[in-house]
C-alpha cells in the first residue's frame, strides 16, 4: 500500500498574511497542498495563487541544474554544466574581483521571492558569506521602506495594531490596499466587524475587488492620501471630538500639529485629492462619533514621494482620537515591528573585515551604471527579478548587459533576469526545504518542514553558500553552521515576547504565537519613541505634514503625461512569481490598461484596442480596458508580468527611479503616462484585435 504522511510548512511570499500550511506526501511525492485549518489567521484557506504552488514547481520550465550563459547577455541561451564547474567558475571569478576591485565591488542582490530568515530575505541568506567578502550591503527598500520609516517617526516602529483586532472595530478603512487580491485571510476579521455591526470604507484610486464590497468607497487621486488624512483630521477637531485625555499624557507636539490641521479644510483637501468636500466631511464625521475605528494601510500607499509622510498622517488619526490605546482601534501596517527575533546573530554583519558602503535595491540601474570607486564587478540575484521588477526597467537592462558585470542568479525558472546571467544556480523550492518565517500581518512565527526532496540538482540556498566558501577556502566556523543551528541561534532572543519560542516546539507545532499580552494593545500605555509618546514632532522628520507627490502633481510634465498610473498587485501573481503559470496568465487576461471612458473617448480609444503607454523613460504594450472602476485622469494596470511574455515590457519600464521622502523606497505609484492607440497585429482589425476572447477579464473574472 503507498505510504502517506502530512508536513506542516510556511508559505514564503511576500504577502502579509505569513500562511501555514500542510502538504500532503505519498511515496515521496507531494500530491496535495492545502491552508493549515488550525492556525488562527490562515483557517484552512490559501490563495489563488498559492493553491497552483505544487503545479508550479513541478513545471517543464523549472531550471534543475546549474546553467553557463553561451549567447549574448539578454538572450537566455544558456548550456548545463555540473555544481563542481560551476562553483569553481564563481570562486574564480570573485576572487579575481576581491583582489583587483575590493570586496565592495561584490553585490548580494537579495529579492522578495522568499521572505525566509534562512533561505530567503529576512535573513538575507548568505550574507555571513558576503560579509566576510567584505561586500556591499543591500539595502532591501523595494517593498515598505517609506511606510515603515513613516509609521517609526510617529509611533516608535513599524508595527501597528494587531490585524486580528479589526474584527473589534465599529469603524474599518481599508486605506490604499486590496486584501480580496493581496492578503485575504484579514478579509476574515473584517466580516467579523461588519456581523457586528461595522460599517467598511475603502480609500483607494481605483473600485477594486475589494472596494466593490465596502459600504463607500472614495477615490483620491494617487499620492494624495496624505492630504485626504489632514482634511479628515480637520473634521474631527472641528467637531470637537479629539480625545483631549490621550493626547495631553500620549502624545508631543499636538499644539503646533493642530495648527498644521488647520491649514487643510475639506475644500482645499478636495482640490488635492479630488474628492469631493461633502464625502470628506461625511467620513470625517463618522470618524469622529464612532470608536474605535481600524485602519487597514498596506504598502500600495506609500510609493511615492510623500509615502512616508501619508503613514506619518494616516497614523495621526487614531492619535487624535485616542484609538491607538483601545481594541480594535490603530492602523495595521505590519507587524514586523513587534517580531524581537536575535536577527544580528544570525547576520553576523561583526565578520566584515571593515565598514562596507550601502546599496538601493530600488536602484539598480543607477548602482550598475553610476556607482564607482569601486563599481559593481559581481553581482549575485537571490530569490529576486529585477529585470522584471525594479523601477526603469530599461536602466535595469542596460546595467545587466555590461560585459564586464559577472552576474550569478539562484532561481526556479528562467525569468527575465536569468536571461542575462552568466551562471545560473538551480533553488529549492518552500516545500523542499527547511525555513523559519514570520507573517507580516500577523503575530505568529512558523516553521516549514522540508516535505520532499528536490528535485535534479537544485540546492537550498543555505547550502550553496556552504558549499561556495568551502570552494573558496574560507576559514570562518560561522558560515557552516546547519539550518537547524541557524534557526536556533535567531531565536535565541531575550525578549519577553519570544519567551517560549524554541525550535522544538516550532517544529513539533508547525507555528507558534509570540508571547505578546492579549488582548494586544501595544501603544495604550506609551510609544516606543525618543520621548515615549506619539510624536506629531519628530526629531528627524520634523513636524508631520502633507508632502504631495512629485511627479503626479507636476503641472508641467502632467502637459506631456496628462495620466497618473498605479501598477497594482495582480490578483494572478505574486510579484512576478506565477507568472510563468500557464492558466494563472490565462485567467490573468494579459497585461491590461484601465481608463475611465471620458478618458479614452479623448483619445479615441476603444474597449479591446492594443495601445502603448509611455513617457520618456520607456513604454509598454496593453490591451485597453474601460471602465467606471477607474476615476478620470488615472491609468490602471498590474504589475508582475514577465516581460518577455507580455511584448517585452512591462508597467516598470515607465518608472522613475527616485526615493521616497522617508526611508528611500521607491515610487512605483509616481508616474505619470500617455496612452496611445498601437496598430492591430497583421490579419487582425477591429477594437478586439490582439485579445483572446477565452481570456477572462483583467480583475481575475475568468475563474
Amino acid at each position: 500500500m503507498p505510504s502517506e504522511l502530512t508536513v506542516l510548512g510556511a508559505c514564503p511570499l511576500d504577502c502579509p498574511d505569513g500562511c501555514s500550511w500542510v502538504v500532503t506526501v505519498r511515496d515521496g511525492a507531494a500530491v496535495r497542498l492545502r491552508g493549515n485549518p488550525d492556525h488562527p489567521y490562515t483557517r484552512g484557506a490559501l490563495c489563488a495563487k498559492v493553491n497552483r504552488w505544487l503545479e508550479r514547481a513541478a513545471q517543464p520550465d523549472r531550471i534543475l541544474h546549474p546553467l553557463r550563459r553561451v549567447g549574448a547577455k539578454g538572450e537566455g541561451r544558456f548550456e548545463r554544466i555540473g555544481w563542481d564547474e560551476a562553483l569553481d567558475e564563481i570562486a574564480a571569478r570573485l576572487e579575481d574581483v576581491v583582489r583587483e576591485h575590493g570586496g565592495e565591488a561584490v553585490w548580494p542582490y537579495w529579492g522578495t521571492g522568499t521572505l525566509g530568515y534562512l533561505q530567503g530575505l529576512e535573513g538575507y541568506s548568505g550574507r555571513r558569506f558576503f560579509n566576510v567578502l567584505g561586500a556591499s550591503a543591500h539595502d532591501a527598500n523595494i517593498c515598505s521602506a517609506a511606510g515603515s520609516a513613516g509609521m517609526a517617526e510617529a509611533v516608535g516602529s513599524p508595527g501597528g495594531m494587531d490585524p486580528e483586532d479589526l474584527a473589534h472595530a465599529r469603524l474599518v478603512l481599508l486605506w490604499g490596499t486590496n486584501p480580496l487580491t493581496s492578503g485575504h485571510h484579514v478579509w476574515k476579521f473584517v466580516q467579523d466587524a461588519r456581523k457586528a455591526g461595522a460599517r467598511l470604507v475603502a480609500i483607494d484610486p481605483v473600485r477594486t475587488r475589494t472596494a466593490r464590497q465596502a459600504d463607500e468607497h472614495l477615490a483620491p487621486l494617487p499620492g494624495t492620501d496624505g492630504a485626504l488624512a489632514l482634511g479628515l483630521l480637520h473634521v474631527i477637531v472641528g467637531l470637537g471630538a479629539q480625545d483631549a485625555d490621550f493626547l495631553d499624557r500620549g502624545t508631543l507636539g499636538w499644539e503646533e500639529f493642530r495648527d498644521r490641521i488647520a491649514e487643510y479644510p475639506p475644500e482645499r483637501v478636495a482640490r488635492i485629492t479630488g474628492v469631493p468636500a461633502d464625502r470628506i466631511v461625511a467620513l470625517g464625521e463618522r470618524i469622529a462619533c464612532t470608536r474605535p475605528t481600524a485602519i487597514r494601510a498596506t504598502q500600495g500607499l506609500q510609493r511615492h514621494a510623500g509615502g512616508g509622510a501619508a503613514l506619518r498622517l494616516i497614523a495621526a488619526i487614531p492619535a487624535v482620537t485616542g484609538d491607538w490605546a483601545r481594541r480594535g482601534g490603530g492602523v495595521a501596517f505590519s507587524t514586523s515591528g513587534h517580531v524581537k527575533l536575535a536577527k544580528a546573530a544570525l547576520w553576523r554583519d561583526d565578520l566584515r573585515p571593515h565598514p562596507v558602503r550601502t546599496l538601493s535595491m530600488s536602484r539598480l540601474g543607477e548602482g550598475l551604471l553610476d556607482v564607482q570607486d569601486p563599481p559593481v564587478k559581481a553581482l549575485f540575484v537571490i530569490a529576486a527579478n529585477p529585470a522584471g521588477s525594479t523601477p526603469h526597467q530599461n536602466k535595469v537592462r542596460r546595467g545587466l548587459a555590461r560585459d564586464d558585470l559577472f552576474t550569478v542568479v539562484l532561481e526556479q525558472f528562467p525569468t527575465d533576469t536569468v536571461d542575462y546571467a552568466d551562471i545560473v544556480l538551480p533553488a529549492t523550492a518552500q516545500h523542499e526545504h527547511a525555513d523559519l518565517h514570520e507573517g507580516y500581518g500577523h503575530l505568529y512565527l512558523t516553521w516549514n518542514e522540508p516535505a520532499v526532496a528536490p528535485p535534479g540538482e537544485c540546492l537550498p540556498t543555505t547550502e550553496t553558500f556552504r558549499r561556495l566558501a568551502h570552494r573558496m577556502g574560507l576559514r570562518e566556523p560561522a558560515l557552516y553552521d546547519s539550518d537547524e543551528s541557524l534557526a536556533a541561534q535567531l531565536l535565541a532572543s531575550d525578549h519577553p515576547w519570544m519567551a517560549g519560542v524554541t525550535l522544538d516546539r516550532l517544529r513539533k507545532e508547525g507555528f507558534v504565537r509570540m508571547s505578546v499580552p492579549d488582548p494586544f494593545l501595544p501603544y495604550a500605555d506609551g510609544f516606543p519613541t525618543p520621548s515615549g509618546r506619539f510624536e506629531f514632532r519628530s526629531p528627524a522628520a520634523g513636524l508631520a505634514g502633507y508632502v504631495p507627490p512629485a511627479e503626479v502633481a507636476d503641472e508641467q510634465r502632467a502637459g506631456r503625461y496628462p495620466l497618473a498610473l498605479v501598477s497594482a498587485a495582480s490578483h494572478e501573481f505574486l510579484n512576478t512569481q506565477f507568472a510563468n503559470n500557464p492558466e494563472l496568465r490565462r485567467r490573468s487576461g494579459g497585461l491590461t490598461v484601465r481608463l475611465h471612458e471620458d478618458d479614452a473617448k479623448a483619445r479615441g480609444l476603444s474597449d479591446g484596442q492594443r495601445v502603448a503607454v509611455a513617457n520618456d523613460r520607456g513604454s509598454f504594450e496593453a490591451v485597453l480596458k474601460i471602465t467606471d472602476d477607474v476615476r478620470p485622469g488615472v491609468a490602471a494596470t498590474s504589475k508582475g508580468h514577465w516581460a518577455k511574455l507580455s511584448g517585452g515590457s512591462n508597467a516598470n519600464a515607465v518608472v522613475d527611479e527616485r526615493d521616497t521622502d522617508l526611508g528611500g523606497g521607491p515610487v512605483f505609484h509616481d508616474t505619470r503616462v500617455e496612452v496611445t492607440a498601437l496598430p492591430a497585429p497583421p490579419g487582425l482589425a477591429g477594437p478586439l484585435a490582439g485579445v483572446d476572447p477565452a481570456v477572462g477579464g483583467a480583475d481575475g473574472s475568468g475563474g
